[in-house]
């Protein structure tokens, strides 16, 4: 096998094809977590996707990167925690790894409070705005600066 991808998920995304569907589209967490798996596979690559509504948890599960050296990238879409987050920001240095920052919506195209983002400044690229699909070309980066 090759890379080792990691691919965390924030607040509300486990709600995916029930919140919002007008903004967010009607695909489940299920489908977030297939289109990961396809796009780790054709790349000879493995994934691991989690989704947490705890920032603690989020928070440790980056620092378990740093520690145990198992994943070679993050791709994180971090929801709310994009636009508040400067313990986020801070623990993804952490790790050394490059990170991928993915957005299923056009967060730039919403209200003016999602168009700042504390993550972007420590990612090596920000997907947003191609629905679940983006997930699939953050894996596929991911795995490129691996």
């Amino acid at each position: 096998m090759g890379a080792r991808i990691l691919v965390l998920n924030g607040p509300n995304l486990n709600m995916l094809g029930v919140r919002q569907p007008q903004v967010y589209g009607d695909n489940s967490y299920a489908d977030v977590v297939d289109v990961c798996r396809r796009a780790a596979a054709a790349r000879n690559a493995e994934v691991e996707v989690r989704q947490t509504n705890d920032e603690a948890e989020l928070l440790g599960w980056i620092h378990d990167v740093a520690r145990e050296r198992e994943f070679s990238a993050i791709v994180i879409n971090p929801a709310a925690w994009t636009h508040t987050s400067v313990a986020l920001a801070d623990a993804l240095v952490i790790p050394d790894v490059p990170v991928i920052e993915v957005h299923i919506s056009n967060v730039h195209a919403r209200e003016a409070f999602r168009h700042h983002s504390y993550v972007s400044p420590v990612a090596a690229g920000v997907i947003a705005g191609f629905g679940i699909a983006g997930y699939g070309y953050a894996v596929d980066r991911a795995v490129d600066l691996s």
